[in-house]
């Protein structure tokens, strides 16, 4: 029999009291079936909006001691400086490598240069179809691979937002290091490091798409700085995120492409350090001519720290401060050899250290690291933990609440000492680094140990049983890496050789030839 509504007014009584319970029943059941699903949407939105939002900042060839914090006196970083004092500065922390894109492969898959794929410059050859497809310019570098997962695939598997604004660097657009195929919602920036070596040019990259740059013709000077433009798509992207769902934390990383050279600004920023800054007798060599080369590199700096500043000004008004953490480094040291007129002798960029941008010695690889959540990291330390940038990826998703394998990354959270846990902060046993470039290298830090060779990039000549021997530092006490102490200490030796032994895989594109 079928009812309607109006036929169940003139039911017997007892079909009609079933007939009510059944409703009742089922309408029971769809209302705690609407609770389950409710309650278990509010769970993992709770879950999703209590973790963090990251914001990660990179600095191109920016010295250890170029920022106030670090010792500078010359060049004017006070949004930097503030930052520190806001949270914790590290002083025993190191880049990936001691050029860009190795540095930043390190970066993105938490491995040290002896396991991670990309150890060096270059730009290999692409699929000429694609190229003539995406109208690609520029080179582009090694690509990473499909199977390595990056920061931001884990970010992304968890429910952020991703966006990269700067120099990628690792694999232009359709290869297998496309940043679109790495984890990121959203790519603005230069995508191969040649391009950016002008910080006017004609075009910057919306993922696949050219955006053209006005007023800019790769001259010295133009009308639309792209520093400032990766400032404000990073804002826009903050904004556009907490707009659209104040639930879902993002995942914003800024690899600027300054001060790398060029040495290039507005103008009115390199007028800012007139009569501040000595002009020495211009010199010069590759890159684009300067014609006040130091004020000019000051400016640059001081610029980033400007946007720098505008990024944590955007977070602080939108009262994000207490669940974003923000990192800041530099991806190696500062530039040599006076090149587009950089003078990191004048600026004491590597703070009296050995070795500059290329070398594996201190003022390679030592980099500046900050940190700053607002009520969670503690305020004002300074800490002489020994990091690098591999324990960047195990210390994002950490702090993600994303589980990752420890088997998949060498490095280390370093979440319990940016909370101020140092008691359950755990060390390293050792840091290692091998570099094919700049005739080939090798280095280890061993708690107050620094070793290193060089000379590793040719084969052993005829009748040379070994490759070169590594010169053994003591850092606590010899900063400068000026006395080699290795014949002292044949057992801190012994230990350094087996842990470069056995932490050096061989890699096919990027050989040490001495050792392979």
């Amino acid at each position: 029999m079928k009812y309607n509504m109006n036929q169940a007014v003139s039911m017997p009584s007892q079909i009609l009291v079933r007939w009510t319970l059944l409703l009742a029943c089922v309408a029971g059941v769809s209302n705690l079936l609407s609770t389950k699903v409710s309650a278990e949407e509010s769970v993992a939105k709770e879950a999703t909006a209590s973790r963090p939002n990251i914001v990660l900042i990179v600095a191109d060839d920016l010295g250890y001691s170029e920022l106030g914090c670090y010792g500078q006196t010359k060049i004017r970083t006070p949004r930097l400086d503030q930052l520190a004092a806001e949270g914790i500065k590290l002083t025993n922390f190191y880049s990936g490598n001691a050029v860009c894109a190795p540095s930043r492969c390190c970066l993105m898959t938490g491995k040290h240069p002896g396991h991670a794929y990309v150890r060096n410059n270059g730009d290999p050859k692409i699929d000429p179809a694609v190229r003539e497809e995406l109208k690609l310019e520029f080179p582009g570098q090694y690509p990473l691979p499909v199977d390595e997962v990056t920061i931001a695939e884990y970010l992304k598997s968890v429910g952020y937002r991703t966006g990269a604004f700067g120099k990628w660097g690792l694999g232009h657009f359709g290869t297998t290091g496309d940043p679109n195929e790495q984890g990121f919602d959203l790519f603005y920036g230069f995508n191969c490091q040649r391009h950016a070596h002008n910080h006017y040019p004609k075009f910057l990259w919306r993922n696949r798409v050219k955006e053209v740059q006005p007023g800019n013709d790769r001259t010295l000077h133009g009308e639309t700085y792209s520093q400032d433009q990766f400032v404000n798509e990073a804002c826009e992207f903050i904004r556009q995120s907490v707009a659209e769902d104040t639930t879902q934390p993002f995942f914003a990383y800024l690899p600027f492409a300054v001060p790398h050279l060029s040495i290039q600004v507005p103008e009115e920023e390199v007028d800012a350090y007139e009569g501040v800054i000595e002009e020495a007798d211009y010199e010069h060599h590759g890159y684009l001519k300067h014609p006040r080369p130091r004020a000019g590199y000051a400016a640059m700096v001081t610029r980033m720290d400007e946007g720098v500043g505008q990024i944590v000004d955007l977070i602080d008004s939108m009262g994000l401060g207490e669940n974003t953490l923000i990192l800041f480094t530099s991806d190696n040291g500062p530039t040599y050899d006076r090149l587009g007129g950089s003078d990191s002798d004048y600026f004491d960029s590597a703070s009296g250290m050995k070795g500059l941008k290329g070398q594996l010695d201190e003022g390679g690889i030592r980099v500046p690291m900050i940190a700053r959540q607002t009520g969670v990291v503690p305020a004002g330390r300074t800490s002489d933990w020994i990091g690098a940038w591999w324990d960047f990826l195990p210390t994002i998703t950490d702090a993600a609440g994303v589980d990752v394998d420890a088997n998949e990354t060498d490095g280390i959270s370093f979440l319990p000492l940016l909370h101020g846990d140092d008691a359950a902060q755990r060390d390293h046993e050792f840091l290692y680094w091998e570099f094919p470039g700049y005739s080939g290298q090798q280095a280890v830090r061993m708690g107050k140990w620094k070793a290193i060779r060089k000379d590793l990039s040719k084969r052993l000549k005829k009748g040379q049983a070994e490759p070169p021997a590594f010169a053994l530092y003591d850092l606590s006490k010899d900063l400068a890496e000026s006395t080699d102490v290795s014949e002292s200490y044949p057992d801190v030796m012994a230990k350094i050789e087996a842990i470069a032994k056995q932490q050096h895989v061989p890699s096919e594109q990027f050989p040490l030839r001495a050792l392979d």
